[in-house]
């Protein structure tokens, strides 16, 4: 798999990407160095913790991450969460942060199945 492959499998725009980049080097740089990204755990956790502020900087952080790298579908459920959170009240968040997971491990998934390969 190619990391355009790789942007397509998770519907990001690839030449969108390249453009803000440079290089497919560089893509592949920065998209591997997701997979070390805490914001998703840090979320969660926050989440669980019921702890609104720290889940708010978390989904921003996320959020900002995945606009950076050009993660569309991840970047876009991320948002909503962040928009939900800004208030710092978790109540009624957990359908969008199920979207938020679900989208995660699909680009996660993807991006540890390009490694593997490389």
């Amino acid at each position: 798999m190619t990391i355009r492959e790789c942007y397509e499998k998770t519907g990001s725009d690839y030449e969108s990407i390249l453009k803000r980049f440079g290089s497919e080097a560089m893509i592949q740089r920065f998209a591997l160095k997701f997979l070390k990204d805490g914001s998703f755990s840090d979320l969660k956790d926050a989440l669980e913790a019921k702890d609104g502020e720290r889940a708010f900087r978390a989904a921003h952080t996320l959020k900002g991450v995945c606009i950076n790298l050009g993660f569309d579908r991840l970047y876009n459920v991320s948002a909503e969460l962040t928009e939900k959170l800004r208030g710092r009240e978790i109540e009624e968040s957990e359908e969008l942060f199920e979207q938020v997971e679900k989208e995660y491990h699909a680009l996660t998934a993807v991006l540890k199945q390009y490694e593997s390969e490389l």
